[in-house]
């Protein structure tokens, strides 16, 4: 698993087509990583996630014409979420 924090570095990976993935939180164009797109970063996702407390997670997967796919994290807001603090 390797999931890249966003950086211009990880963001000219992804322009070079060197990662397969772009994640990204709803509601904001930035997205907060890149990954490989393999089942241990969906869980890896999934687990960060949970510990920011989003409940319900859910990554809602957008095929792009290139073969690669951004994902979006979605789930249920709890009472101490800080999406602000989100950090891959």
């Amino acid at each position: 698993m390797t999931i890249h924090t966003y950086s211009n570095s990880s963001q000219t990976a992804w322009n070079r087509g060197q990662l397969n993935v772009m994640i990204k939180a709803p509601n904001n164009d930035r997205p907060f990583g890149y990954c490989d797109g393999t089942e241990e970063d969906r869980k890896s996702l999934i687990a960060m996630a949970e510990e920011e407390g989003l409940a319900g997670i859910d990554i809602d997967v957008r095929n792009l014409k290139t073969g690669r796919q951004v994902w979006t994290i979605c789930g249920d807001l709890g009472d101490d979420a800080d999406l602000d603090d989100f950090d891959a």
